[in-house]
């Protein structure tokens, strides 16, 4: 087995009967998701098999670049607030596969989709983890790509875990070059949408308009809904609705943090995530 990123994380070869499945799969962008238990150990985790049908039409724009696996790139992002890559390869017949630590709690995305305002230190903590998470990633050499509520889960003591790495590239230019259209379109930062050549300030955008949905139920521009996804993220260029007009007591130094994390120009946007956090450190509520 060769070894890679850390203690208890490998990557290997084995039979994917190994897990006994718990529960249904949830289905992915690309991939199918399972609560397993390893029969081996007795532990539960998280098991995602990749659809090869699906990822091909992603993967093949890095073809030639040496670009890591889902697995591996997991296992180099380490922190409180990123979900534990534990084990990844290609099973006995063939199929990609990556073995997760199990979060157990309720999706972010669950939680704004209930309506139910969360207490004002409760937003400001999510906020705050939320950053921090992106923060780790980048700090290991990577672009999320894909930052959005689906793809954090709270636990029931409180910690927000950032969970999935299928869209994650490494920071380097020509990973994020014009023509990657890849995200969410809720989500999608202008520069993203237009084509142009992006970094890692795409994903400070789309954690901009998460934490404005954490903050406020709602989403700064007229949210997006099926075939029309694509094209309402155009809006991204146009202003977006002042989070001050949905919450009234926002504390300003938060208000103007996100709503710079939202600017359609990548310039006047925290340069990270590191930085967003400075700009609202004094923030207590």
């Amino acid at each position: 087995k060769g070894i890679l990123g850390g203690a208890g994380q490998t990557s290997s070869r084995i039979d994917l009967s190994r897990y006994e499945k718990l529960r249904e799969a949830v289905s992915g962008t690309m991939s199918s998701f399972y609560k397993a238990k390893d029969i081996q150990t007795g532990e539960v985790v998280g098991l995602k098999v990749i659809d090869p049908k699906k990822a091909e039409p992603v993967e093949s724009r890095y073809r030639g670049l040496d670009k890591p696996s889902e697995g591996e790139i997991g296992s180099k992002i380490l922190g409180p607030n990123i979900v534990k890559t534990l084990r990844w390869g290609v099973s006995t017949d063939g199929q990609k596969y990556v073995v997760l630590e199990f979060i157990e709690g309720s999706g972010l995305q669950a939680i704004i989709a209930a309506g139910r305002p969360l207490p004002p230190a409760r937003r400001l903590d999510l906020v705050r983890q939320a950053a921090r998470a992106i923060e780790t990633v980048h700090k290991a050499g990577f672009v999320h790509r894909d930052i959005c509520p689906r793809n954090f889960v709270l636990e029931p003591g409180g910690r927000l875990v950032l969970i999935d790495f299928g869209l994650t590239v490494p920071d380097k230019p020509v990973f994020l070059q014009p023509g990657n259209r890849i995200g969410t379109p809720a989500y999608m930062a202008p520069e993203v949408v237009r084509r142009r050549q992006a970094d890692r300030r795409l994903d400070v955008f789309s954690f901009g308009v998460t934490a404005y949905e954490i903050c406020t139920l709602d989403h700064p521009w007229p949210k997006p809904s099926g075939n029309n996804a694509a094209h309402a993220a155009l809006a991204h260029d146009s202003p977006p609705a002042d989070i001050r007009t949905k919450w009234a007591d926002i504390p300003e130094p938060l208000a103007a943090a996100i709503m710079a994390c939202i600017a359609a120009d990548p310039e006047k946007r925290p340069a990270t995530t590191e930085r967003f956090l400075g700009m609202i450190a004094g923030v207590n509520l």
